[in-house]
């Protein structure tokens, strides 16, 4: 392994962001094509094998996916001892630390051990946040079903209650957009922790401490946070008028990279809207697109080309879908994964050391005084 030379530049052919045109595209496919048609599966076949998967070949690989979900008992015995109100996140991360410890191989960083644990991480990623919204709620854990597909599992192994195909559509469709997004900080940690020699677990736990952070992952969270201030407030006007006021961020309006809309957030509008009316809880929708609307009509908004992102609407979508607000993070973490273990796999194709140069800004040409002196 050697160390990246200063003029190095990292590259990946997994997913691709451009901020000005709004663009976000998974092995040269463009989100707005794969967000409407593409299974979260497919989408994990592509970006793990740099095509789209055939009839036959998919069918293997949800196969693989589904043998993959159940957890080991000891893990679930290791959680039922957590604090019931610990951090969701904060569960996740550590359930995946511990698994590490039940894998024999879990130092094996060939490419094919390596691919082996990223179909496992991504399939157990949902039972595990499945598992604690159960044990935290005194409940036992629901095992996960053969025969369906991780969003329909998911849902399946909170309540043990066939999902309805609505839900399973727009959950579908939301771990497809999430699933990858270039160099984002979590994936750069992930692929930080790579290019150590560390194994995949500790790439994976890597990247999901650096999700767990609200400057990252935390904005579909803090987002419907603020449909529910803006609903009980009463007036969704008066509330706008009083946050801006107050200096008060609109949580999911803008983006570190987009300077448009972000693609994704067109789909998101659709899906949301689709499911909130079609299980009646339509207010939520029309508050997200009240505030937008008061936001593009904003001159701080307009003159800094901030529009809604993808977290503005799936924060309508999950909530909708019944989930809990401090488990947003974990569903965005069910579809990351198979995003950061696309990269960990580049990564470990050709692997060299990640050690950004720093720019030093402290002091110089200091004098040590002896302690006695000071």
């Amino acid at each position: 392994m050697s160390e990246t030379k200063k003029e190095d530049v990292m590259t990946t052919s997994s997913s691709f962001v451009d901020g000005k045109k709004g663009e976000l595209i998974y092995r040269g496919y463009d989100i707005r094509d794969l967000g409407p048609n593409a299974t979260f599966e497919e989408v994990v076949y592509l970006l793990w094998n740099d095509k789209l998967p055939n009839s036959h070949e998919l069918e293997l690989f949800k196969a693989a996916l589904q043998s993959k979900r159940a957890l080991p008992d000891l893990l679930y015995h290791i959680m039922r001892r957590f604090p019931w109100e610990a951090t969701p996140m904060a569960v996740l991360r550590t359930a995946v630390s511990a698994m590490s410890l039940l894998d024999r191989s879990a130092d094996d960083i060939s490419l094919d051990s390596a691919r082996d644990k990223a179909l496992v991480l991504t399939a157990v990623m949902p039972t595990i946040v499945a598992a604690w919204e159960r044990i935290r709620n005194g409940k036992e854990p629901i095992a996960p079903r053969v025969g369906l597909g991780q969003a329909a599992n998911f849902l399946y192994m909170l309540d043990g209650k066939e999902p309805m195909p609505e839900a399973v559509a727009a959950l579908d469709s939301y771990l497809v957009m999430l699933a990858d997004h270039g160099f984002n900080a979590s994936t750069f940690a992930a692929r930080v922790t790579t290019s150590t020699g560390s194994d995949v677990y500790s790439a994976i736990v890597s990247a999901i401490g650096t999700l767990k952070g609200p400057a990252h992952g935390g904005a579909t969270q803090r987002a419907m946070e603020q449909f529910i201030h803006a609903a009980q407030h009463g007036d969704v006007g008066d509330w706008f008028k009083e946050t801006r006021a107050t200096g008060k961020r609109i949580m999911g309006i803008g983006h570190r990279i987009y300077k448009v809309e972000d693609p994704r957030a067109r789909i998101m509008r659709g899906l949301a809207e689709k499911v909130a009316h079609s299980s009646g809880t339509g207010n939520w929708f029309d508050i997200a697109t009240e505030i937008e609307s008061l936001a593009r009509q904003d001159e701080y908004f307009i003159e800094r080309d901030l529009y809604a992102n993808v977290d503005y609407y799936s924060a309508v979508v999950l909530y909708t879908l019944g989930l809990p607000i401090d488990q947003f993070t974990c569903l965005f973490t069910i579809s990351r994964v198979a995003g950061w273990c696309s990269q960990v796999l580049e990564q470990l194709a050709d692997n060299r050391l990640i050690r950004p140069k720093e720019g030093y800004v402290g002091k110089r040409d200091q004098t040590y005084v002896p302690l006695a002196e000071r």
